[in-house]
């Protein structure tokens, strides 16, 4: 039986559960994509933190797991931690939260048939009892997910830089420059996966030209979008990179 992956939009707002059964390849990686999950991986709740590079799985990824996907910005009102603390991290849940809880969690997890579901009932607890996202950081994430540049997006929710900066590297773990250029390569990613044209793709995600998102590939990915596509069993798409492809589902590695 081959891996699959699934995934669906949780009452939690902003949020995706996603489970991955079966064994994960060595070469799919994790592209970053500003967001943090509480996870459900061998046994145990992890908590994986805002990427700023691919990170590939090793062993201790493998086989069934479970997730949910916070948006941008979201997560560190629910876990109790700024997101610059968890910046290319993943760590066990009780070095977050406290040692009883998270046993208590563990079991019932384990002993769940939709791991994911108590995931998610384990966030909307979470979210009932905290503060709310800050709403000048979610504004940051909309506005630069629509591709407008970091002084717009400055001006428009009227904060300096400095301001930006720091409330940016506590929400959503690195400065809005770093989130404005990971939003970017998912868009021009989705973009090519629904068969555009790679040059096309480039420009309409915010790109000056192609080799400008083969940089950020390089830069944020550690691959070309070639070779990207084709690690993530997307060979028709890097197999023609000026052509338009039928469109696929949307897969994450």
């Amino acid at each position: 039986m081959g891996a699959r992956y699934e995934e669906r939009n949780s009452h939690l707002d902003g949020a995706v559960l996603w489970t991955w059964s079966g064994l994960r390849e060595p070469a799919r990686p994790v592209l970053p994509d500003g967001c943090m999950d509480l996870l459900w991986v061998g046994g145990r709740l992890l908590v994986a933190g805002p990427d700023t590079h691919a990170f590939t799985p090793g062993a201790a990824l493998s086989g069934d797991c479970a997730g949910i996907r916070f948006a941008p910005g979201t997560a560190p009102a629910l876990l109790g931690v700024p997101a610059h603390e968890l910046r290319d991290r993943r760590v066990a849940l009780d070095v977050l939260w406290s040692g009883p809880e998270v046993r208590r969690l563990t079991e019932r997890t384990a002993a769940a048939g939709d791991p994911a579901a108590v995931l998610e009932d384990i966030a909307l607890r979470r979210a009932a009892g905290a503060e709310p996202p800050d709403p000048l950081t979610v504004a940051v994430a909309a506005q630069l997910r629509q591709g407008r540049s970091v002084a717009a997006t400055a001006y428009a929710v009227g904060l300096g830089a400095r301001q930006l900066h720091r409330r940016s590297l506590a929400a959503f773990g690195y400065g809005p420059k770093t989130l404005a250029r990971v939003l970017r390569l998912q868009r021009a990613l989705d973009l090519v996966r629904a068969g555009t044209p790679y040059a096309e793709a480039a420009y309409a995600a915010g790109c000056t030209d192609q080799a400008h998102l083969a940089r950020e590939m390089r830069a944020l990915a550690g691959t070309t979008l070639g070779g990207y596509l084709a690690a993530t069993g997307q060979d028709g798409l890097a197999a023609n990179s000026e052509t338009p492809q039928p469109s696929g589902s949307r897969t994450t590695a």
